[in-house]
C-alpha cells in the first residue's frame, strides 16, 4: 500500500449509489502522493434547480476544480504536512485511549487486540501512512473478509466498527482530515430472533443430574437469574440478600482478573424461591460460606476454571438426557442459560424491569425477548374486535327471520 509521490495534483468526481439515494464524490491525489476521497453531497436527478446542498455533475466538478486549486497553491486544508503517523500508531494510541480513558475490561481489551492483530494490520498494512487509507482501502478489507467466509458477518461487523472507532480517535488527534471508514459500505446481521433455552422443568432436570450441590446451584442461578459465567464466577455470599431476595451483581471474573460487571454498574436481580433454595442448601456446607467467601469457587475458596464449569455443565445435560442439544448445527452452551432466564423474566415484568436486571446497555438488545412475552390479553382483545367484524348485524337477523317466517306461496 505504499505510495509513490507525484508532483501533479490531479482528481476525479463520480457518482456512488445507495439506498437512500445516489452521492457524488471526489478523488484527487495531493503533490506528496496522498489519495483522497471525499464525499461532496447528494445527487441531484431532478428537473430544475437544484435542493441546497445537492449537486449536478457539473456543480460536483466545480467543486473538484477548486479543491484541487487549493491543493496546489497550499492552501487546502489537511493537505500541506504529513504526520508521519503509520495504522499501526492509530491502532495502539485508540487501545489506549479505550483502555486508560474508556476503562474497557481486561476480556473486552484482549478481544479488542486480537481483532487488530489478526484482521486489520494484516490488511492494511502496520507501516501504511495513516493518510494515505482511503474508503476504497476499508471497502476492499470488508469485501476480502466476507470473501474468505471464515467469519461470521457479525465478527466482521464487529471488526469494521472497530476500525472507524481507530480512524475517529486519530482524526480527533490530528493525524488524519477524514475518517475513510464513515463513508464505506456496512456490514449487516439479521437476528432471528431464536434462542437455545431450556423450560423450567429441564432446568431442574439438568440441576438435579449435576454431580455436585455446587454444580447444581450454580445451573440453577444461571437459568433462573440471568448471571453471565464470569460474574458468577466473581459473586460473593455477601452479595446475595436471602431477606430481600435479591442478587447484587457487583463484579465479574474473567481472563483471569476480576473487575465490574460487563455494565460498569452494580445491578439487582431478583432471587426467586427455586434459586433461593438450591443457594440456601449450599449456604450450609462446612466452610466458604462468609459473606466475602465465594459462591461458586474451588475447594480452597479461588475463582472456579471456566472450563470446568463448562464440562460439568455438559455432562449434567447428558445426564438429564438432553446431551443432543449440544450435536446440532446451533449446540447448546452455557451462555444459553443467561438466555433461558430472559424469555422466562419478559412473561413476569416490564422490558425496562428485564432489562435492568439482565444489565442490557440498549433496550434494543432486551427486545429481541419480546416475542416471548405471553399475548393473551392481546389474543383476547383482537378475539373480540374479530368478533365483533363478523356477528351480524340487528338489520341482516330480522332479514333471515322475515325469510323464514313468510309462508311459501303456490304458483
Amino acid at each position: 500500500m505504499q505510495h509513490q509521490p507525484n508532483h501533479r495534483v490531479t482528481g476525479h468526481v463520480f457518482p456512488v449509489g445507495r439506498k437512500s439515494g445516489s452521492n457524488w464524490y471526489a478523488k484527487y491525489r495531493l503533490a506528496d502522493g496522498r489519495q483522497v476521497q471525499k464525499m461532496l453531497g447528494p445527487a441531484w436527478t431532478g428537473r430544475g434547480r437544484p435542493a441546497d446542498g445537492h449537486y449536478t455533475r457539473r456543480m460536483a466538478e466545480a467543486e473538484l476544480r477548486r479543491i484541487l486549486t487549493d491543493a496546489e497553491r497550499g492552501t487546502l486544508a489537511g493537505a500541506s504536512k504529513r504526520t508521519g503517523k503509520t495504522f499501526a500508531d492509530a491502532c495502539a494510541e485508540w487501545l489506549r485511549y479505550v483502555e486508560h480513558e474508556k476503562q474497557r475490561a481486561p476480556s473486552t481489551l484482549r478481544d479488542y487486540r486480537n481483532t487488530v492483530e489478526c484482521y486489520l494490520k494484516p490488511r492494511l498494512g502496520a507501516d501504511t501512512p495513516l493518510e494515505d487509507i482511503t474508503t476504497e482501502d476499508v471497502d476492499a478489507l470488508r469485501e476480502g473478509l466476507l470473501a474468505e467466509g471464515h467469519l461470521s458477518r457479525r465478527t466482521i461487523q464487529k471488526a469494521l466498527v472497530l476500525l472507524y472507532g481507530i480512524f475517529k480517535r486519530a482524526k480527533r488527534r490530528k493525524w488524519i482530515v477524514s475518517n475513510p471508514s464513515e463513508d464505506a459500505e456496512r456490514v449487516t446481521v439479521k437476528r432471528s430472533g431464536d434462542f437455545n433455552v431450556l423450560s423450567p422443568v429441564e432446568v431442574e432436570a439438568v440441576a438435579r443430574a449435576a454431580e455436585t450441590a455446587q454444580d447444581a446451584a450454580l445451573i440453577t442461578v444461571a437459568a433462573f437469574a440471568g448471571l453471565r459465567m464470569g460474574e458468577a464466577r466473581a459473586l460473593r455470599w455477601g452479595d446475595v440478600d436471602f431477606a430481600r431476595q435479591t442478587i447484587f451483581v457487583r463484579w465479574n471474573y474473567t481472563a483471569g482478573e476480576r473487575g465490574r460487571a460487563k455494565s460498569g454498574m452494580v445491578r439487582s436481580v431478583p432471587l426467586i424461591d427455586q434459586a433461593a433454595t438450591a443457594l440456601d442448601r449450599l449456604s450450609r456446607r462446612e466452610h466458604l460460606t462468609a459473606p466475602d467467601d465465594l459462591v461458586f469457587g474451588s475447594a480452597v475458596g479461588d475463582f472456579l476454571d471456566d472450563g470446568i464449569i463448562r464440562r460439568a455443565f455438559y455432562a449434567a445435560l447428558d445426564g438429564a438426557g438432553l446431551g443432543e442439544r449440544r450435536n446440532s448445527d446451533d449446540p447448546f452452551v452455557f451462555h444459553d442459560l443467561r438466555h433461558t432466564f430472559g424469555t422466562l423474566a419478559v412473561q413476569a415484568g416490564l422490558l425496562t424491569d428485564v432489562q435492568g436486571y439482565m444489565g442490557h446497555a440498549d433496550i434494543q438488545t432486551t427486545m429481541l425477548y419480546v416475542h416471548h412475552q405471553p399475548k393473551i390479553a392481546a389474543a383476547s382483545e383482537l378475539t373480540r374486535v374479530v368478533a365483533a367484524a363478523t356477528r351480524p348485524s340487528s338489520t341482516e337477523l330480522v332479514g333471515v327471520e322475515l325469510q323464514t317466517d313468510t309462508p311459501q306461496l303456490a304458483d
